[in-house]
């Protein structure tokens, strides 16, 4: 059995959550905050047996589109402070497949 753990950004969470769950698998949904950007993201836990990893990295990946977008990052300049915009990359997934030991159902 595997343990699958994918942090999406939050704008695709609903939609990906709903094709997982549609193809059969059971999934439990944390709202969590990227470190980087600050910005809220889901994180997606799924435990399925090895030979349905495949299957649900293929979801993963059909939901998860990268787009770009548009940030601003403050800027102490002489005293003032100013903002730069810069481009970034949000969407898609980042994926963990970790090995489960024993899994437990009650």
């Amino acid at each position: 059995m595997k343990m699958v753990m994918a942090v999406v950004q939050a704008d695709d969470a609903s939609r990906t959550l709903d094709a997982l769950v549609r193809a059969g698998h059971r999934v439990t949904r944390l709202a969590t905050t990227g470190g980087w950007l600050r910005r809220e993201n889901s994180t997606l836990l799924l435990g399925v047996e090895d030979d349905q990893v495949d299957a649900v990295l293929a979801i993963l990946k059909e939901q998860g589109q990268r787009r770009a977008a548009y940030r601003s990052m403050p800027l102490d300049v002489a005293g003032s402070i100013e903002a730069e915009v810069f481009q970034v990359e949000v969407g898609g997934a980042t994926i963990f497949v970790l090995d489960v030991a024993d899994a437990q159902r009650y």
